[in-house]
């Protein structure tokens, strides 16, 4: 069996991806909370009870839970050179300029216990008081007020956005923040050194050194031969033509068509998934904000390695049930109460995580839409919230799938 295969959003879940909220959350504070993307800054403690909970309905349902910094610590304890790779580069990405400081924080980070503590001290970044007798050396120094010496990463479980698994192969960001640019180096070194993930050769459909954003929230696996990418504020539509000449000349996968949706650039359509996502066979749950006559465009083979792009303007539902042959039915999140409908939009109802058709993963605090899903017949986990919501992401945004079969 492939190491990866996605081939849907709705098939059958086998294994997952997840990060465990760490350090990095503390070090979140309201000076600096617009930099790292932030509205709010999530109690940690209580966001991992919440996101323990999230893995437990996983593991219940048979789905294999994998996390993130077991796969990097794999990764750099499989061979030294790699790893002494990863600190220079960690280093240079998170802009330390000082030669003198480079290497303080080289062996600061080297001399640690495990490699896992170290790998999570990347991820939680350092502040200046942790380094032994840090001393002021640049003028930035002595001039910015600014406590870290490499930045927090606190976005790092919402796992769905520094790469895609599309059918048996991987997509790796080019994120749209210089804040999360960094969180893609790990997808980088799992896939090409991880003793399973890298050395298997796995396929790379788009890379994180590309010139072009584009972030997984984007992008929607619909079925083993059509996707839909969103072009958003964070994916530029050159990433997507990018994206679609790798995988139907370069690669030649299975894939046919991508569907790429225009939806309004703004923070509250953050990406694709925020607006709408598939929970059974026919049903979509979507933003109530989001025109139901929408653009978008096919984009398909063309003669001589080029693409077919062709405009499409209709309905969001004609637009679906016409690609995936069937009549598709829209849930508007909240319902028709316009109130409810903002208030569980703001908290991620419309992004939910399928375990298989019609049984999907929500935020407990989404009562209305939960009720509405339920009262159609779709099985729902209701998982505790109160915490992980104030980073702006839901269940499908905290994970990422490596297996799942096709319907």
């Amino acid at each position: 069996m492939s190491l990866l295969k996605v081939k849907s959003e709705i098939g059958e879940l086998k294994k997952v991806l997840l990060h465990r909220p760490g350090r990095e959350l503390e070090n979140l504070t309201p000076k600096w909370l617009t930099q790292l993307l932030f509205d709010d800054i999530p109690w940690l403690d209580k966001a991992r009870e919440e996101h323990d909970e999230f893995a437990k309905i996983f593991k219940n349902a048979g789905v294999e839970v994998l996390y993130l910094v077991d796969l990097v610590q794999e990764t750099l304890d499989n061979d030294s050179k790699i790893k002494e790779k990863f600190l220079n580069q960690f280093i240079e990405e998170a802009n330390v300029t000082s030669e003198t400081l480079r290497h303080v924080v080289y062996k600061y980070l080297d001399d640690m216990d495990s490699t896992k503590e170290m790998v999570e001290t990347t991820m939680a970044g350092i502040r200046k008081t942790e380094i032994p007798n840090f001393t002021k050396r640049t003028l930035s120094d002595y001039i910015r007020d600014y406590p870290f010496i490499t930045d927090p990463m606190p976005n790092l479980y919402f796992t769905r956005d520094p790469f895609t698994i599309i059918g048996e192969g991987v997509s790796i960001s080019k994120m749209y923040s210089t804040t999360r640019s960094r969180e893609t180096i790990y997808a980088e070194y799992i896939f090409n050194y991880h003793p399973k993930y890298g050395i298997s050769g796995v396929d790379k459909y788009y890379d994180r050194y590309n010139n072009a954003t584009i972030e997984g929230g984007d992008v929607l696996v619909l079925t083993e031969k059509i996707l839909a990418v969103g072009v958003s504020q964070r994916t530029h539509p050159a990433a997507i033509e990018k994206l679609a000449k790798n995988i139907f000349y370069q690669y030649k996968t299975d894939f046919d068509t991508i569907l790429a949706f225009d939806i309004p650039k703004k923070r509250a359509f953050m990406h694709l998934d925020t607006v709408f996502t598939q929970v059974d066979y026919d049903k979509f749950l979507v933003h109530n904000d989001l025109e139901r006559t929408i653009k978008a465009y096919a984009i398909t083979k063309a003669k001589d390695n080029k693409l077919s792009v062709k405009p499409i303007e209709d309905k969001l539902e004609k637009i679906l049930s016409k690609y995936l042959n069937k009549k598709i039915s829209l849930i508007s999140c909240g319902g028709d109460d316009s109130v409810a409908s903002d208030r569980e939009q703001w908290n991620d109802g419309a992004n939910t995580i399928v375990i298989r058709p019609g049984e999907v993963i929500v935020y407990e605090r989404n009562h209305i839409t939960n009720d509405i899903l339920e009262n159609l017949g779709v099985k729902i986990h209701k998982m505790p919230s109160s915490e992980l919501s104030r980073g702006r992401g839901g269940p499908r945004c905290m994970s990422m799938p490596f297996i799942r079969y096709k319907i």
